[in-house]
């Protein structure tokens, strides 16, 4: 009784943090059994939890070799838990209430809003049923293609499908994991392969409510009024493309001289496009991305530090928090008053908390990289790209994570839990229930800048 009336004064964020807490220690629990390794295989708890962590946030980091450390069974385990942190806590909750009859009441959808971060209690029910429904059903045809196309690399149907089944998984959640052992690589000239996966971390990193959007316009009533896409859904569509775009061109023009210099145009597009396309939230990569030079590693850790699109199975500061910065910051020196896009004006305190997130992001990613610097013998540019790749939760590594100190493995552990929650959903977590404000005082300026 006493934790019942403990859970009912914890807030809806605080709520949903704890729940994820749970998952990852269920996940630890899961992934230690005897039953999940492969024989012989040395499983500590820091590399247990470090592997839940990652994989409930749908990172990709690891400290041990997937492909070496998991039995066929621990495989399965891996893709189970994978769905925790890509669908999200409370659309599998929601699903599962729904089986058992459970009414969903208001406090269930103050907790699946926040979930996934909705500003509105209004169609939460149907919109985990889609959400579910869209993932599951991605997976499913993931799974079917890669499984038949993949029969011309393995022996076997079982092995083929396994391959199949777990790829599409990791993709769509764009968890990062692979069981090749060497992620994308045996498929660097297979633009089949690529394509598919590409197609996958696209559909699960654009956000769930532009799928919806997108299944709502192509399946409406032609005789019925024009559809209206929503200002969220063109701000984020052209800025996640955009980055897209921008990142392949960059990568391109970057590596011109370096790696792409004795490959061909297709070669180099598709090497370009591909890890451009994995950092917004992937992890899975066609190639060795330290061969990377310098700059080109570090336009990769700041399309990591944005992220994935805000309501998906991405973490970062998000497309659209770096969007709205972009625009207020042209507008502002331009002179104008206000942000205008799509014949639509933002509101103030989208814009303010578009700033305190990117601010925190950079606060706490800069923290990480000062104790990481301290306390790894690795340089600079590593620590940076490993930094931003655990809170944008993508996966990337240069090849640092599995030398990293217990304490640095802590560290890593914290940033891919709170890119997975959001930055919103962690301040909002220590702050607990909005104190109500009962008065003003006179508001004074002061210089800036």
């Amino acid at each position: 009784m006493k934790i019942k009336e403990k859970a009912t004064e914890l807030s809806s964020v605080q709520l949903i943090v704890l729940f994820y807490l749970l998952a990852v220690v269920l996940s630890t629990v899961l992934l230690s059994l005897p039953i999940a390794h492969q024989a012989n295989v040395e499983w500590g708890f820091i590399d247990a939890l470090f592997t839940a962590v990652s994989a409930i946030s749908v990172t990709g980091l690891t400290v041990v070799s997937t492909a070496d450390t998991f039995s066929t069974v621990g495989t399965y385990i891996l893709a189970f838990v994978l769905q925790f942190g890509g669908i999200g806590i409370m659309t599998l909750g929601t699903f599962v209430w729904l089986l058992m009859g459970k009414k969903i009441g208001m406090k269930e959808r103050q907790l699946i809003s926040t979930d996934q971060n909705r500003g509105t209690l209004a169609g939460l029910v149907k919109l985990m049923r889609q959400i579910l429904g869209l993932i599951l059903l991605f997976e499913a045809i993931g799974t079917i293609i890669l499984g038949i196309y993949l029969l011309k690399y393995y022996d076997s149907w079982q092995d083929s499908f396994l391959q199949g089944f777990f790829a599409a998984v990791s993709a769509t959640t764009n968890a990062g994991f692979d069981i090749t052992g060497s992620s994308l690589v045996p498929y660097a000239n297979d633009y089949f392969v690529q394509t598919i996966n590409m197609i996958l971390l696209i559909l699960g990193a654009i956000g769930f409510p532009v799928l919806i959007e997108l299944k709502d316009y192509l399946f409406q009533k032609r005789e019925t009024v024009a559809y209206r896409f929503t200002l969220f859904t063109k701000v984020t569509t052209v800025t996640f493309f955009a980055l897209i775009i921008i990142g392949t061109v960059l990568i391109w023009i970057l590596e011109a001289g370096n790696f792409m210099a004795d490959k061909s145009w297709d070669q180099a597009l598709f090497y370009s496009l591909f890890q451009s396309v994995t950092t917004r939230n992937g992890g899975l990569a066609t190639m060795d991305v330290s061969e990377f030079t310098l700059s080109t590693q570090m336009v990769l850790s700041l399309l990591m530090f944005i992220g994935a699109s805000p309501s998906s199975v991405g973490g970062g500061i998000r497309t659209t928090t770096f969007a709205v910065a972009v625009l207020t910051v042209i507008h502002f020196a331009r002179g104008k008053k206000s942000v205008k896009v799509f014949g639509r004006e933002l509101l103030h305190d989208d814009i303010i908390k578009s700033f305190i997130v990117i601010f925190t992001a950079t606060g706490l990613c800069g923290l990480a990289v000062v104790i990481l610097s301290a306390t790894e013998p690795f340089s600079l540019a590593a620590i940076v790209f490993e930094v931003t790749s655990a809170f944008g939760t993508t996966g990337l590594s240069l090849g640092i994570t599995p030398e990293l100190s217990t304490a640095g493995k802590c560290v890593i552990i914290f940033l891919m839990f709170v890119g997975r929650i959001g930055i919103i959903s962690f301040l909002l977590m220590m702050r607990g229930n909005a104190p109500v404000e009962h008065y003003h005082y006179p508001k004074e300026p002061i210089i800036t800048g």
